[in-house]
Order: structure tokens, then sequence, then C-alpha cells
């Protein structure tokens, strides 16, 4: 099931990204298909200008929280590269458990969506996903997404379904 994103969602992570030094990280929340929320977590990292490490309180804390019927279940985790690119590194392949969860990944203005599985096609543990960003009254298919020069949302790769 390809997961679906805001475009306020979207443009808000890219916002946190964007001129930091340093990896932000954090965790997507989602019902169904849907990633409804972005919690930001502390890179607990040792070296958070080349890697991220999410604060072990937050994942417990979001862990427990799953457990309320109302509450969105952990889709995935989400991180930036601030001198790189939104494509997963070996690094990243050698921590990800191969569980199916989202991925996303930001670098350069851009985000990415990634699935962790067995045999990925990038280093042997990541595909890349296809996802539904809605915005207005449109929907649109992406590959990925890119935050311009003027603070804009566009999208990379896509194809638009109108509402």
């Amino acid at each position: 099931m390809n997961p679906v994103f805001s475009s306020d969602l979207l443009l808000d992570l890219l916002r946190r990204a964007d001129g930091r030094r340093h990896e932000i990280c954090g965790i997507l929340r989602g019902i169904g298909p849907e990633v409804v929320r972005a919690d930001p977590a502390a890179n607990v990292a040792p070296d958070p200008a080349r890697h991220f490490e999410i604060d072990p309180g937050a994942l417990l804390a979001a862990w427990r929280d799953t457990r309320r019927p109302d509450a969105p279940g952990i889709a995935g985790w989400y991180h930036s590269h601030p001198s790189g690119d939104p494509d997963p590194s070996p690094t990243d392949a050698a921590r990800a458990d191969p569980d199916g969860r989202l991925w996303l990944i930001m670098g350069g203005g851009v985000a990415r969506v990634w699935r962790a599985v067995p045999a990925g096609l990038r280093h042997g543990r990541f595909d890349p996903v296809r996802f539904l960003v809605r915005a207005n009254r449109v929907d649109i298919w992406c590959e990925a997404v890119q935050m311009d020069d003027t603070g804009t949302l566009t999208s990379i790769g896509q194809r638009e379904v109108r509402r």
C-alpha cells in the first residue's frame, strides 16, 4: 500500500531540515496508508552531523502511545542528510530493520520515501516508494517532493489526480 502525505506535513519537514548542520529525525505516525503527523525527536547520535539516532525516550513514548485505541500507529521514521541527497546511506541500510516501515529522507531540499525490506534495491535494504501528496483539491502521485527557493512544495515524477 502506498503512503499518503499532506503537502503541509511534507513542507513542514523540509522547512525543519533546511539549513541545519545536524541531521533532524523523528517518527512518522499514521492511520492506514495516511501519514497524519511527524513527531520530532532529539538526535542522540555521537556524530549528529553525519548520522542520526532517534532518542530512545521518544521511541518508547511513541510505542506506548500506540496502545491508545484512537492513536495513530508508527508508520516509520524520518531524517535529513544536511550535506547529502535524499537517498539512504549504507549506514542507514545497516541500521534499518527490514520491517516494511517507511523511511522519509530529506537532502538538498528534496524528500523521498523508502521502505525497509529484505533484499531491497538500495544497499540490499530499501525500495523506493511512490507516494500520494494531498494538496487542496488535487492528489499527486510522486517519486519525490522538493521545496523551491520561495518555500513552495513541488513534486518530482508526478501524475496528478483530481478529487
